[in-house]
């Protein structure tokens, strides 16, 4: 038997279990390491109709932090730093959904408060848990980075939603293109149309590492796509397909045909990938680091990292005066 296996279940709750909250409710019932103990939303006949849908129970707020050792956060944003300062003060572990909160200096607190408390915050940028993403990352080694292109497009949604398409989109990318870089950004520029449904954003680090992001909720076709040109190779990840292809430097080949000619042969190796639904992986995650004591693979100032570079993007995507970026 395994020794997580021997250990009891992470007791875990939802907090909003609207679309994206019904999908954790759903998650931590079926993994093996928690327990879905119950959830709460302000909207107690919404909690009690997902709650006989999933077996589990609609609980008030206090009820719930009483019961559990970990939540997930899925409110609108505007509440997530009411919602999570109340379960930081009650002892529990919270996983709040991207984008981390409104305001930065309410982000800032949060961690701090925490922190004294020893108390785990994760940030909900669940494309690091995407199974081609968590393999890219171990090649990282191997590349000598030029740039890296990123690409989350879309047609109109069905449903209203408040956040731009940088705010909503570009900033899983933004999160994503920060850890492989893995130093500041030190220079922005970006441009939006179409009532910021449509943005584009050029980034730099001091090293001179570029990166091109693009985010449309205007697009007639759904893409989610990152392509990193390095020295050696190019390498494109789907996060959709969870695939990764490499495209080695190729040798010219010399054919005699008319005179002489040369040609390029390409080489292109397709990645294993091992696939799983990435909030399993997320959470999976969020619970082993519950259970030993350590630090989240997305934390708190992961979050405010990319919640800042988004706010700067939206500002200059909507011609708007831009203020000096707000470091984190």
């Amino acid at each position: 038997m395994s020794e997580q296996s021997e250990q009891p279940p992470i007791r875990a709750g939802v907090i909003g279990v609207g679309s994206m909250g019904q999908n954790h409710v759903r998650v931590y019932r079926e993994l093996p390491e928690t327990a879905l103990v119950g959830i709460h939303d302000v909207n107690m006949e919404q909690a009690g109709s997902v709650a006989d849908a999933f077996g589990t129970a609609a609980l008030e707020m206090d009820e719930l932090l009483e019961s559990v050792d970990v939540v997930s956060i899925a409110v609108p944003t505007q509440f997530h730093y009411k919602t999570a300062r109340e379960c930081i003060a009650a002892g529990v572990h919270v996983l709040i959904e991207k984008p981390f909160v409104d305001e930065l200096d309410n982000g800032r607190e949060l961690i701090e408060f925490a922190d004294q408390r020893n108390i785990l915050l994760q940030v909900g940028h669940i494309e690091r848990f995407n199974p081609a993403v968590m393999t890219l990352m171990g090649l990282l080694d191997d590349l000598d980075i030029i740039a890296i292109e990123a690409r989350r497009l879309g047609p109109p949604l069905e449903r209203e939603i408040d956040d731009t398409a940088v705010m909503d989109l570009m900033i899983h990318d933004l999160d994503i293109l920060c850890s492989i870089f893995g130093e500041e950004i030190e220079k922005v520029h970006a441009a939006g149309t179409r009532e910021s449904n449509y943005a584009t954003a050029t980034i730099q680090t001091p090293s001179g590492c570029i990166g091109q992001l693009t985010a449309s909720r205007v697009t007639q076709q759904k893409v989610r796509e990152l392509t990193i040109t390095a020295e050696s190779c190019r390498v494109i990840v789907d996060y959709i397909d969870q695939s990764i292809e490499i495209t080695r430097q190729s040798l010219p080949e010399y054919v005699r045909q008319e005179g002489f000619r040369y040609r390029h042969e390409n080489i292109v190796e397709q990645v294993l990938v091992e696939r799983r639904e990435p909030l399993k992986n997320e959470l999976s995650a969020f619970a082993e680091a519950v259970r030993t004591d350590s630090e989240p693979i997305v934390t708190g100032a992961d979050g405010l990292r990319a919640l800042s570079l988004a706010r700067e993007i939206d500002q200059l995507a909507s011609h708007e005066k831009t203020a000096p970026t707000d470091t984190v």
